[in-house]
């Protein structure tokens, strides 16, 4: 039964579908995904068209608004808007730690989350599509992993859209998880550099923090061991518009004076492990690299192999010499499986996926060259997560794809440009701009 409330300036609608497991076994098990339903006060009775949210990730359930925040403001104003917690994540059979030992031991888990990838994410949407448009097509808006989503929407399904909008998110048809990576060091590199060309004095206070964890065994309040690997990647806010100033205020008072002399404040240990830890969305750190396979080659921690081809980042060579130490951004390591308690359980699962040799393709070259579906996107030129040169080459693949190629916002455009990036993109794949 669906139940219906309101907030300021809109009425919501919580709402809950069965779907397969497997969608080439659609008569084997099945679990539950959760949806929000949100539509203006004033148009609740309105026969409205669908937008359908897919949120970035992989791994994070759908935003949680108040209102009429963010880009759901624009949107409201012509659609109804779903907004879906993709499987696994918020309250759409969560899988994490506590609920994965159901499916039984590592093997048994890594076999359940090869399911949980795009390809099954937009079958979802298509088997849910008739129950919520009554079968007519929707918009979909799909930001950074929901932006591969779309395109691999529009390789499976392109029937199911009648437009879509993508923001920060056209991945590569074809690239490697290496060469993701390859891409991805020297613009995280580049972030770094910047960051510190606003904060200079940044530069030692994140060596002076990097040489406390290389000759102490930090291990913060809530379990987490704290490495100076993990020290690093709080790199992966510089992506964000804001990052640069939190991760700056995060490093101004790092330090206490103690009895014992100098150590990590408690302030600073509460945020590193808000910050890193996984335990709202381990499905990111699970899955995160195999979003990137579609061939017989395995993963194989792309992102720690590929580290080593970038020697800078190593910390320990940096303090050796008078070297900036460098954060990383986003990527996902084995360590993180050791360090976070919200994932050690999880490891052996992830070494089997990270072994995986039999992902299927994700997207249809010669469907995408034939597309009739009116699309827009929105590449960041700076963006730190994903590679505007992948972006704008699956942007040529892609027929009629309209793009928008800008520096004016970082990959949270959608959140911290709307209701303006929102509104001209749809401006753009209606041809108005």
């Amino acid at each position: 039964m669906s139940t219906s409330y309101r907030q300021p300036g809109v009425v919501l609608t919580d709402r809950r579908f069965t779907v397969p497991l497997d969608h080439a076994d659609p008569g084997g098990e099945s679990i539950e995904l959760y949806a929000r339903e949100v539509v203006a006060g004033e148009k609740a009775g309105e026969d409205l068209p669908w937008l359908l949210y897919l949120q970035g990730g992989p791994g994070f359930g759908a935003n949680r608004f108040i209102g009429r925040q963010a880009w759901l403001d624009r949107a409201l104003r012509e659609y109804r808007v779903l907004l879906l917690d993709q499987r696994g994540t918020g309250s759409s059979t969560p899988a994490n730690r506590q609920t994965l030992p159901l499916r039984g031991g590592p093997a048994e888990q890594a076999d359940y989350l090869a399911r949980f990838r795009a390809d099954s994410i937009v079958r979802d949407c298509e088997y849910i599509r008739a129950e919520v448009t009554g079968g007519a097509p929707w918009t979909v808006l799909g930001q950074s992993f929901g932006g591969f989503c779309t395109v691999s929407y529009l390789s499976l399904a392109p029937e199911g859209l009648a437009t879509a909008v993508i923001t920060g998110g056209l991945p590569s048809l074809d690239a490697h998880a290496d060469d993701v990576y390859r891409a991805a060091y020297p613009r995280i590199e580049r972030k770094v550099a910047a960051h510190y060309d606003r904060y200079p004095q940044d530069v030692e206070r994140a060596r002076r923090i990097a040489d406390h964890l290389l000759t102490r065994d930090v291990v913060l309040p809530s379990g987490y061991r704290l490495t100076v690997e993990a020290f690093q990647s709080l790199g992966l806010m510089l992506g964000t518009a804001d990052g640069s100033h939190r991760l700056h205020h995060l490093l101004a008072d790092a330090f206490v004076r103690t009895p014992a002399g100098p150590e990590l404040s408690d302030a600073f240990q509460e945020q590193a492990q808000t910050l890193l830890s996984y335990a709202a969305h381990p499905l990111y750190a699970l899955v995160h690299e195999s979003i990137y396979g579609q061939d017989a080659r395995p993963t194989a921690w792309a992102a720690e192999r590929v580290r080593a081809e970038f020697p800078q980042f190593d910390a320990a060579k940096a303090l050796a010499g008078d070297a900036p130490v460098l954060f990383t951004g986003e990527t996902v390591h084995p360590w993180m499986f050791e360090n976070d308690p919200a994932l050690r359980p999880l490891r052996e699962t992830a070494e089997l996926l990270a072994a995986r040799t039999d992902w299927p393709p994700l997207y249809d070259r010669d469907r995408l060259a034939r597309n009739e579906v009116p699309v827009a996107a929105a590449v960041y030129h700076d963006d730190m997560y994903v590679d505007a040169g992948h972006s704008l080459e699956t942007a040529r693949a892609i027929r009629g794809l309209r793009s928008w190629v800008t520096n004016e916002y970082e990959h949270d455009g959608l959140r911290t440009g709307a209701p303006r990036v929102l509104d001209r993109l749809l401006a753009v794949v209606r041809d108005e701009a």
